[in-house]
């Protein structure tokens, strides 16, 4: 087991051609007390609204049970009793696969009627030995089995799973008579580990919705959705924007990002100006990549990004609430930002709180209350939507 590692939890998913809304749902929480992670996939019966809904409210059951105290088979055991039969096809309204990890690596994992889970070490497929729990609906046609899979991940480790949207995809055609079989994305997930062994868990998994895509020749014929888990080091970031509130402090600040070890991004031009002062580098301006609505980044000796301040920062909360859905086109300041923070999983924010004077009255401290107000935003998205973990320093 690995002492307190980073877990990431990310998913990709496409909805069927004909329909705007999935019939797929993923939900996801990393909870702030103890860093344990939940998870349910839930694959309503058919597509469309009345798919959605059916998938919604499993989604929702299971992972209120999860953050609960209820154990994750008791939890499995009500929803399925709480879900209706079709009369017609005689199966569940909806399947479910429901993830429950510790900060540790202890996790367990409930499926119901998916396909089967993935389970990566060394970037090899590893055979796993779920529990079956037997259950005896009074209004189910058929006996039904939950499959319940401890498992203890390791440092390196990664999980798969998705609904059959991934497995059937190219069913019918001359290539895949029978679908994209489970032992042919096993094979496709190791060919793309050993040409890219770091890959993240959001490009595994959108690599995976993709080629299924492409299975079906870009018109889904099921909502295709993959989950992927990748137990790692964590990827630090420091973020620092505004100057300190007494000069005496610019070079702790300095010092702080001379010494972080992971990206470093500075935002704010006297910010930038203060740091490249006291490193005694050249701060370059980058106008090429200057739009409308943003002003253009620039360039620091040993900072990853350097960007304008609260302009920048603003267009950064609107991507970060919208990611992955941004126009492919879009490459200006906010978004090299929006992409460290996602690429990151601990960010740690060191927020000066000097007024500017070159842009206000120093009476009224509009501009701090602004800069810290961004900063809890994008602290709430990268925490609650993307699963961040984030620090806070005031200097």
């Amino acid at each position: 087991m690995v002492e307190h590692p980073f877990i990431e939890l990310e998913y990709s998913q496409h909805y069927k051609h004909t329909e705007r809304i999935g019939g797929d749902v993923f939900i996801k929480r990393r909870c702030s007390t103890d860093g344990s992670i939940t998870a349910v996939l839930s694959d309503g019966l058919g597509s469309g609204v009345k798919a959605h809904v059916l998938a919604n409210l499993t989604a929702h059951m299971g992972h209120r049970f999860l953050n609960g105290a209820m154990d994750i088979r008791q939890s499995a055991e009500i929803i399925m009793n709480s879900l209706p039969v079709c009369k017609e096809r005689r199966i569940s309204y909806a399947t479910f696969t429901m993830l429950h990890m510790d900060n540790r690596g202890r996790a367990n994992l409930i499926e119901y009627d998916t396909p089967s889970l993935i389970l990566l070490r060394n970037n090899r497929p590893v055979t796993t030995k779920p529990r079956q729990i037997v259950l005896h609906r009074s209004t189910a046609f058929k006996e039904e089995v939950l499959l319940h899979t401890p498992l203890d991940l390791h440092h390196g480790d990664r999980l798969v799973f998705f609904s059959d949207g991934v497995p059937q995809s190219g069913m019918g055609s001359p290539r895949f008579p029978l679908g994209w079989r489970p032992e042919a994305v096993s094979e496709f997930i190791v060919d793309i580990l050993h040409r890219t062994p770091q890959i993240s868990a959001r490009a595994l998994a959108e690599k995976i919705t993709q080629r299924a895509l492409s299975h079906d020749r870009s018109r889904a014929q099921d909502d295709i959705t993959c989950a992927s888990l990748y137990v790692r080091t964590p990827r630090k970031t420091l973020l620092v924007s505004g100057p300190s509130l007494k000069t005496a402090e610019d070079t702790r600040m300095a010092r702080t990002c001379a010494e972080f070890t992971g990206k470093k991004i500075i935002c704010g031009g006297t910010t930038a100006r203060i740091i490249s002062r006291i490193w005694e580098k050249p701060l370059q301006i980058q106008l090429h990549n200057r739009t409308r609505h943003v002003p253009p980044s620039s360039t620091l000796e040993g900072v990853d990004l350097v960007t304008e301040g609260i302009l920048t920062l603003s267009k950064t909360v609107e991507y970060l609430g919208a990611y992955p859905n941004i126009p492919t086109a879009t490459k200006d300041p906010a978004y090299a930002l929006t992409k460290l923070l996602i690429e990151s999983d601990e960010v740690h924010f060191l927020i000066g709180t000097k007024i500017n004077e070159a842009h206000q009255d120093p009476s009224m401290p509009v501009e701090v209350g602004i800069r810290r107000n961004i900063i809890t935003r994008i602290i709430e998205i990268l925490e609650k939507k993307h699963l961040k973990q984030t620090s806070l320093e005031f200097i």
